[in-house]
């Protein structure tokens, strides 16, 4: 840890982990109310697919600003503003009243979560010395896809004494008393804003971060993982219950799947913490040949299996992108993980829209769904064969 306070240190890494969880469970929640949703509101699958895109559009759009934010001024109040606005748009999401309404809730919803991950990566590196920090994204990111993982056996038992709408209203509750406790403790450690430690002022360098081979690399393998990523946060419990058919607790016991096992891929990858052109190419290449093998399964065990297999692949490749972009970015790394993660998002607000497209198209034939996602993931591979994961930006830059 740095500063020889390994207390503060391991604070820094629960607080990234708790925001991480409740976060999670509420991006998942929305695809799991889908069905009760669609049917109230009266929506059909292209307008859900529209708003699933609407989130990651907006996520996508503010990712950079909220990051850089993180650099110029330290992450922490940055952080506050990310929990309480997207808390208050969570609870009114569960006021939608029409596509309009809900589309507007998650673009808002969107725009308040934007940068998140820089700037949990950015506290990270602020606290953690080089080879923590990639323990410590494994750990985030087991802790948000078991978060995700759990979800559905916690709306089952919610969704029998409240309504969807009674739903998002409570979980929003969730973010506040995070930013209540994170509040607390920056202020004991000194850290509340105006007198933030590592904050970046000198000018940003733009034209470095535009002409760098690296952040090109580093946005095309995450668009590459991002795109097909989210078929496990958006369409597979409709995947599931269309292919399979199975009752609601088997159902929710195959829904739990595929995010467990991501959990697992980023556990395996935070500690392995080296290879990383190795782990990011077994990573891209396991979760294209998962969804391939998916689409020839007719039985729910095995075909969620393989669709488990293909999202533990694709998290064996997150700590690594990470960590890469927290480490050649430098004193940038929130800026360089926003301008990432942006077009990741932007991958994921496309594929929202096309897999609805596709399923409208073909009267809900889930194979060209997957095909799609893993024609993708086969694109990564070239991509990290070609990155240079190990130099700073500035150096290869000059």
């Amino acid at each position: 840890m740095r500063s020889g306070d390994a207390g503060v240190g391991y604070s820094v890494v629960g607080f990234g982990v708790a925001l991480a969880v409740i976060t999670s469970i509420d991006r998942v929640v929305l695809s799991l109310s889908r069905g009760g949703i669609a049917g109230d509101l009266h929506l059909n699958d292209a307008q859900m697919g529209l708003v699933f895109s609407a989130y990651a559009t907006a996520y996508a759009i503010c990712e950079i600003p909220s990051g850089h934010l993180g650099d110029r001024s330290g992450p922490h109040p940055v952080l506050l503003r990310i929990a309480l606005w997207w808390s208050a748009f969570m609870a009114i999401t569960g006021r939608a009243f029409g596509f309009i309404s809900l589309y507007l809730s998650q673009l808002l919803f969107g725009a308040g979560q934007a940068g998140l991950y820089p700037n949990i990566g950015r506290m990270f590196a602020m606290r953690l010395e080089a080879p923590e920090r990639i323990r410590a994204q494994g750990l985030l990111w087991l802790s948000a896809r078991w978060a995700g993982a759990f979800t559905p056996f916690v709306v089952v038992v919610l969704f029998r004494y409240l309504t969807w709408r009674q739903t998002f209203s409570a979980l929003g509750v969730l973010g506040f008393v995070w930013a209540g406790a994170f509040f607390r403790w920056s202020r004991r450690h000194g850290e509340t804003p105006g007198n933030l430690p590592h904050a970046t002022g000198s000018k940003t360098p733009w034209a470095m971060f535009l002409r760098s081979r690296t952040v090109w690399l580093l946005c095309g393998q995450y668009f590459a993982l991002v795109f097909p990523w989210f078929f496990f946060i958006t369409w597979a419990p409709t995947f599931i219950d269309e292919r399979y058919h199975p009752s609601a607790v088997e159902g929710a016991a195959l829904k739990f799947l595929p995010l467990f096992c991501g959990g697992l891929g980023a556990l395996t990858s935070g500690f392995i913490g080296r290879g990383h052109k190795l782990v990011a190419c077994l990573g891209f290449a396991g979760a294209a040949a998962g969804l391939i093998v998916a689409t020839r399964m007719h039985s729910a065990v095995p075909g969620v299996f393989a669709v488990a297999f293909s999202s533990f692949c694709n998290d064996l490749v997150m700590p690594v992108a990470w960590g890469t972009a927290t480490e050649v970015g430098g004193k940038w790394s929130g800026t360089v993980s926003g301008i990432m993660n942006m077009t990741g998002n932007f991958g994921g607000a496309l594929y929202g829209l096309t897999a609805g497209v596709i399923l409208e198209a073909t009267h809900h034939d889930w194979t060209p769904v997957l095909l799609t996602g893993a024609a993708f993931y086969i694109c990564g591979v070239p991509m990290w064969l070609a990155l240079d994961a190990a130099t700073p930006i500035e150096v290869t830059s000059r």
